[in-house]
């Protein structure tokens, strides 16, 4: 049978009543292979593919596009450690910088509150897709589309996660462009109106994206990215270090940076805090008044809400999570769920930390980006410039974990039949990779259209698809529509919508009064 007409006999036998009679279904029966029949793993790292080749077309090796697959060859590759560094680093993103900000417009218990009921939520998320995927056998976002809607939800899954995932790419290279060029200027003091090609960011951000993020985007397999992934979070545990320990260095109120003390030499800085109201060296103004210098446990302002949907999409990981699962070491639902869990967990620590500790050094003073905070003492803070360089070596190293879900997204889309082929491989990578590294160099205010992007597809990959895709695989004879299981995914759906249409009523809000307060938490 051709590989096409496999898929095709396989999702004919739909669970939801709804299925697509195409064919003769004599394949494995669908309650063979949930993937709790063996504890240890065993009969579940051996069910057939129900895609044909659509698995191993990235993941799987030996794909001839004769017969289905299975998952053999890579499962047992890569470790439970591996898998929670790549989870974790899929989750890391960018928006750790803002976390102090929105914890300053929230205050300390309702940002602890907030952010333990998203990280809660996206563990019952991601609970959603492993018992779908377990279900139906498949570990494919786009295909469990496929199960629940036909071609249209697969379509509409493998766009979501294109777009989301490029929205992501974008402005993590945006973030090497703009602060790229300011690291090495001030780790080497040139001139910053001086026309040197390696502080122009254009440059800087081919050169990041030829010579470190290529190379690991080509990796057949994404478990061989679980090294890079534990330097990527190496480099975070650093900036939270740097974040307690100047806690603990900056008085508040503090004295911002002048020009005037770094003109005999850099060392000579010091902090002369002797009056307590505003002065004024050079044109920039030194606020000495205390008044913000308390933390607050609740605060409810003007930014508030724009602070929600930061959180909200604070643990957006689910494009990855079923590709890591694939890869896993003795798969079952329950050892990928303790993957999850735990980098939940980890990144939950990590973002309270920083935010905790990064708000308790500049209370209402906090910007938007933390690390601009810091700057505004001493741009020439070389442990301040160290923990840069390290957000920025992270940012890059999480590009390459963001590609995959999309090259596989694409692959599902548009050559589902087709097994594995170095060539579309490599292709699909370096194409993503022009694209939008030309996004980031000739139209930077793009970023405001992924705004728009990140705000509708974030919440359909977190809550609106895992939720709809459970209701309609789950077989009604195994839970009901009127089960507690069913409903409360209804109710998780129903939340995506409301964060959706909150996202987009603040964007909007940003574009018509011209200001910048939301944004993405990834």
């Amino acid at each position: 049978m051709e590989p096409a007409q496999s898929e095709m006999s396989i999702l004919g036998c739909s669970t939801n009543g709804k299925g697509h009679n195409l064919g003769d279904d004599k394949y494995v029966p669908m309650k063979t292979m949930p993937e709790e029949l063996d504890t240890n793993g065993t009969q579940n790292a051996r069910f057939d593919d129900p895609d044909g080749i659509l698995e191993s077309e990235e993941f799987l090796p030996n794909g001839d596009g004769t017969k289905p697959m299975r998952f053999t060859d890579f499962e047992g590759k890569t470790s439970f450690g591996m898998s929670v560094f790549n989870l974790g680093n899929a989750i890391m993103g960018s928006g750790i910088l803002g976390l102090a900000y929105a914890m300053a417009n929230t205050g300390i218990l309702l940002f602890l509150f907030l952010l333990t009921v998203v990280a809660v939520l996206s563990c019952y998320s991601i609970h959603l897709l492993l018992k779908s995927s377990g279900i139906v056998g498949i570990r494919a976002y786009e295909q469990l589309g496929y199960r629940a809607f036909g071609t249209p939800g697969k379509m509409a899954a493998g766009i979501a996660i294109t777009l989301q995932n490029i929205g992501a790419m974008s402005s993590y290279l945006y973030i090497v462009k703009s602060e790229f060029p300011l690291v090495i200027q001030a780790f080497s003091r040139a001139d910053p109106t001086a026309d040197l090609w390696y502080l122009n960011g254009n440059y800087l951000v081919v050169m990041v994206s030829i010579g470190v993020i290529l190379p690991l985007a080509l990796m057949k397999q994404l478990g061989y990215l679980g090294y890079t992934s534990g330097f990527s979070l190496s480099c975070m545990v650093f900036f939270l270090s740097a974040v307690i320990y100047k806690k603990f260095q900056i008085p508040c109120p503090f004295e911002e940076f002048s020009a005037a003390n770094h003109t005999v030499s850099h060392q000579d800085i010091h902090l002369n805090i002797t009056d307590n109201h505003a002065t004024h060296d050079n044109g920039l103004v030194h606020e000495m008044d205390d008044s913000h210098c308390g933390a607050r446990m609740f605060t409810m302002n003007s930014q508030t809400a724009y602070t929600i949907p930061i959180l909200a999409f604070a643990f957006v990981c689910h494009p990855e999570v079923l590709p890591i699962y694939t890869e896993l070491r003795n798969p079952t639902q329950r050892r990928m769920q303790h993957v999850s869990n735990l980098s939940i967990l980890v990144m939950y620590t990590m973002y309270f930390l920083a935010a905790l500790f990064g708000y308790l050094t500049f209370y209402g003073k906090t910007e938007t980006e933390l690390l601009h905070t810091y700057s505004r003492i001493d741009p020439y803070d070389t442990l301040i410039l160290c923990v840069r360089l390290a957000v920025l070596t992270a940012v890059t190293l999480t590009v390459p974990i963001v590609l995959f879900p999309v090259r596989r997204a694409l692959n599902q889309m548009f050559f589902a039949s087709k097994s594995f082929n170095w060539l579309r491989h490599v292709a699909i990578a370096v194409t993503l990779l022009s694209f939008i590294n030309m996004l980031v160099i000739f139209a930077p205010n793009i970023l405001g259209i992924f705004g728009i992007i990140g705000a509708t597809s974030a919440p359909c990959l977190i809550f609106i698809f895992p939720a709809i895709f459970y209701i309609r695989i789950v077989p009604k004879e195994q839970e009901p529509m009127h089960s507690i299981p069913k409903i409360l995914a209804a109710c998780f759906a129903g939340l995506g919508v409301a964060f959706m249409i909150m996202s987009l009523s603040f964007i909007i809000i940003d574009w018509t009064t011209g200001s910048s307060n939301s944004g993405g938490g990834h």
